[in-house]
């Protein structure tokens, strides 16, 4: 699932592609924010992106369901 996190003051939003469920970015996000603490994703090669949860301007979660690649849809 691709989970996309914009930050108060930044341009850019940072973009993730994560096995986590959106279950488990909503409930990490809501732990760091009545923590005051650090919202953290894991991609899936293993890379870390840390965000300080006061920092969190909105978080933008992509569907759950793996998207069809190549051409199969087109027989026919």
């Amino acid at each position: 699932m691709e989970v996309k996190v914009g930050i108060q003051n930044v341009a850019r939003e940072i973009a993730v592609e994560t096995k986590a469920s959106a279950a488990e970015v909503k409930s990490a996000l809501a732990e760091a924010i009545a923590g005051n603490g650090v919202f953290t994703l894991s991609d899936d090669k293993g890379r870390t992106v840390l965000v300080p949860a006061a920092s969190v301007a909105y978080v933008d979660l992509g569907t759950e369901n793996a998207r069809a690649v190549g051409f199969g849809a087109l027989n026919g």
